[in-house]
């Protein structure tokens, strides 16, 4: 099997559904040889790494460890879906606290055990914050933690692409940005539907303002909705978007679906939220899209929820004040 890189990659949380699909994923697509998977559950650990030995693949020197510092060491690359998953009739900020207390032990065990460590994907929820304080702590540059933002959008083109019925590939540049909650804005400027403007059949007796709205409304209750079809959170395609984004990372095609990036620009100031990003072996950049009126004042109000469970987060004592963090990381602004 050909690989990437020979570096070593962490993936965090590996015995959840999602980390065990992370660790498949990974070596399915051939990022590296070197994989640790790492969980704190270890029988359930195990179990996950016996399954991956069975699959008979060649070629892979796939650890195991409940050791976080063994985890870490030496590792250039970490995925982390190491939080609680969010359950039946639970939002993604109803697992603030929690979650941000894991994240920032883990921004902290990323700075002691693999300050030289290249990117950072956090995916568990809510990402924005996670990803956040994870960065804050770990002393990392911005443009080395990405979080997991793309399934919005994925979401919004196969709802377009099926109201449509045609295939998915002809719905391009869907995109959400802000949140990766209930609040996130759906953009309709950026998309094109075989070739035309979404803008242009919205109102139109292809896609009537109706129908908009409940694509747009599905869009944000899609978690919400593999919950009640599947009975728990969602697994696979978190688990292989978060694969695609660490691949870019590690040199393979670039990321091109929006990501969670740190912001602190043009009116949006110490977040994490999702932005028109490229993800490619130098890390996460980003530019603060441009929509209608409309999309624009939506996007603000996503960044203005995001900052308040930001401040619920420092109010909390998880994180300090904004004034201190370029004391804790200096590549903050």
């Amino acid at each position: 099997m050909k690989f990437l890189t020979d570096e070593k990659l962490t993936i965090v949380g590996a015995a959840g559904m999602i980390g065990s699909n992370m660790v498949q994923s990974a070596i399915m697509m051939g990022l590296t040889p070197n994989i640790c998977a790492y969980d704190p559950f270890a029988p359930a650990l195990e179990g996950v790494a016996e399954e991956m030995y069975h699959c008979g693949f060649e070629g892979i020197n796939l650890t195991y460890t409940s050791d976080i510092k063994e985890a870490l060491n030496g590792a250039k690359y970490v995925v982390s879906s190491g939080g609680a998953a969010r359950k039946a009739g639970m939002t993604r900020e109803d697992l603030l606290k929690g979650n941000a207390e894991i994240a920032a032990q883990f921004g902290k065990d990323i700075k002691q055990y693999c300050p030289d460590v290249k990117h950072v994907v956090v995916i568990f929820n809510p990402a924005d914050i996670t990803g956040l304080i994870t960065l804050i702590y770990s002393g990392l540059k911005p443009s080395q933690v990405s979080t997991l933002a793309a399934l919005d959008s994925t979401r919004l083109q196969t709802a377009l692409a099926q109201h449509f019925g045609i295939s998915r590939d002809k719905v391009t540049n869907s995109r959400t940005y802000g949140g990766h909650g209930e609040q996130m804005a759906v953009f309709a400027s950026t998309t094109k539907v075989d070739g035309k403007p979404l803008t242009s059949l919205i109102g139109t007796d292809a896609l009537t303002d109706e129908q908009w709205a409940n694509i747009r409304q599905h869009v944000i209750q899609g978690g919400k909705r593999i919950i009640e079809l599947r009975g728990r959170s969602s697994f696979q395609s978190p688990a292989y978007v978060s694969i695609e984004m660490i691949r870019a990372a590690m040199g393979g095609p670039e990321f091109l679906w929006p990501a969670g990036v740190y912001v602190s620009e043009d009116g949006f100031d110490h977040i994490m939220m999702a932005m028109e990003t490229t993800i490619d072996k130098s890390g996460v950049h980003y530019k603060v899209p441009h929509g209608t009126a409309e999309e624009t004042a939506t996007l603000r109000a996503s960044y203005e929820h995001l900052t308040k469970l930001r401040d619920e987060v420092i109010e909390m004592g998880i994180i300090p004040a904004i004034s201190k963090w370029n004391e804790i990381n200096p590549n903050l602004k």
